[in-house]
């Protein structure tokens, strides 16, 4: 039994969009002036778009009012449609995302916020239509470590490996009893995550399916590999190109030093930051990498004054 629920602030509407053969999910919120610049959310790897919620709900009303905000949730994600696809690819998310812009905001630049995977597709996409940008914010968007040539057959043995597994149900993504299920592994993965929010997202970020069971509302291929590598080199000279203003948010909790154990580290991601022409950097106290969760207050008073 679920005892505590989070009290949305500000509700969102739902609307659907097709894009590049899927049904896209995007979420609305406020009812803003027309002809303002809109603010685009972009979550992160195994996330969704009400994720922003919390964040959402800290803005201001005066910000709010001015302006179009809307999140997306990216392709095999959420209410979004999974394509037929065993495998999902980087460039797609920046095809969809501009696909999205040019049906909702056709020539028109706007402000662009991404956390985690959605950071570094926001980076890759403000250096390829750098018109498009007005302000990029990436919060924990690190990009991948680098990488070696000789890294590329053990790489694509790698992809072919894990597609095997796939066709034979070995990544299949765990099940839950109920929502309660859900949000206790909310909580475990994110130690400040409070019962009330965590019941919250487990709505949106799990449904139940046929058996009764909850799953979470990503499509098990995006645990596959990316066959090729991550070249640092292309993405620095992406970095380059960016015309926006760039706020780069950290975590006081060093989550790329867990991930990676020293293979990639947070001097490696600022030197790489020193490729953007123009760059602010912050830091948010007391926050893992799930920082919009954690400290959406300080974060939402950050990105307002960013952007204004």
């Amino acid at each position: 039994m679920i005892e505590s629920m989070y009290q949305v602030q500000r509700e969102s509407q739902s609307s659907w969009v097709p894009l590049r053969g899927c049904r896209y999910h995007v979420r609305q919120w406020g009812t803003p002036t027309p002809g303002a610049t809109p603010l685009v959310l972009a979550h992160g790897w195994m996330d969704v778009a009400a994720s922003w919620q919390f964040m959402v709900d800290a803005f201001s009303e005066a910000f709010v009012s001015q302006r179009p905000i809307i999140a997306m949730d990216w392709r095999g994600y959420g209410l979004t449609e999974a394509p037929a696809t065993d495998s999902y690819w980087f460039p797609d998310y920046l095809a969809d995302l501009d696909a999205l812009l040019d049906q909702l905001y056709p020539g028109r630049p706007i402000d662009l916020v991404g956390h985690s995977m959605g950071g570094n597709v926001v980076m890759m996409y403000a250096g390829s239509r750098p018109e498009r940008i007005r302000r990029l914010v990436n919060l924990e968007g690190f990009g991948m470590p680098a990488t070696r040539p000789a890294q590329a057959p053990g790489r694509m043995g790698q992809w072919l490996d894990e597609l095997k597994a796939q066709r034979e149900g070995a990544n299949d993504l765990k099940a839950y009893a109920d929502a309660a299920g859900v949000a206790a592994r909310l909580m475990k993965t994110n130690r400040r995550l409070g019962a009330d929010k965590a019941n919250w997202l487990a709505q949106h970020w799990a449904q139940p399916g046929n058996d009764g069971q909850w799953r979470i509302l990503g499509d098990a291929a995006h645990k596959v590999i990316n066959p090729y590598l991550f070249h640092v080199d292309e993405a620095l000279e992406i970095y380059r190109r960016i015309a926006a203003p760039v706020l780069a948010v950290e975590a006081s909790d060093d989550s790329l030093g867990m991930w990676w154990k020293g293979k990639y580290t947070l001097a490696e991601f600022h030197e790489r930051l020193k490729a953007v022409p123009v760059l602010e950097e912050a830091l948010i106290q007391d926050a893992g990498h799930m920082l919009h969760h954690d400290q959406p207050q300080l974060l939402a008073a950050m990105i307002e004054k960013f952007i204004r």
